[in-house]
């Protein structure tokens, strides 16, 4: 079979300097079976120490080192894994990741107008615009998820969908990737990608 050609992606991971580079190394070069991407990347900034300044780099400095219309991050822990669930939709969305759970309290993952978010998850396929609108805003540290992932797709969705940034819902992005296993995957056996859950 022919590979998926995407000129317009470049596949990123982002991690501190030597921290699991082999891992790392590993799930780039997993990721690139049958796909060829822009670009592909293994960045390694001295600025990332734990998962705090890893959140901070990627708001802030991964926008710097993407050339292309968008990325695809992965990590050690998760990446592509069957490049024939490729879906050229995806590339109208300027973010797209795993689904996440249903919050089992009032505030997680919920916007500050109140919308509940089902998508998000670190490993994604982000658009360049969008990465870097995210870059010229401050962090906001709420309750709830405050990781890279949080920041975007719930502290400052209203503010990038203003911008024209749109989001897959959940019924795009349960075949894009799997986190948890909930109601809306459970009977989907192959995703395009995946994170484990830690």
């Amino acid at each position: 079979m022919a590979k998926v050609n995407l000129p317009e992606v470049t596949l990123v991971a982002l991690t501190g300097v030597n921290y699991k580079r082999k891992e790392h190394q590993e799930a780039l070069y997993k990721s690139q079976d049958g796909i060829r991407f822009g670009e592909a990347k293994l960045i390694e900034l001295e600025s990332i120490k734990d998962v705090a300044t890893w959140n901070e780099a990627v708001i802030k400095e991964l926008p710097k080192y993407i050339y292309t219309d968008f990325a695809m991050l992965i990590h050690h822990d998760g990446y592509i894994k069957d490049a024939n669930l490729w879906n050229p939709t995806w590339l109208t969305f300027d973010f797209i990741g795993a689904p996440w759970p249903l919050p089992t309290d009032d505030y997680s993952y919920r916007t500050p107008s109140g919308k509940l978010i089902r998508v998000g998850n670190s490993v994604s396929l982000r658009s360049k615009k969008l990465m870097d609108l995210v870059a010229t805003r401050p962090m906001e540290y709420h309750y709830g998820n405050n990781n890279e992932d949080g920041q975007i797709c719930v502290w400052q969705r209203d503010w990038l969908e203003e911008q024209g940034c749109r989001f897959a819902p959940i019924d795009v992005a349960k075949y894009f990737s799997k986190e948890h296993t909930i109601p809306e995957n459970e009977h989907i056996d192959k995703t395009f990608a995946f994170h484990s859950v830690t």
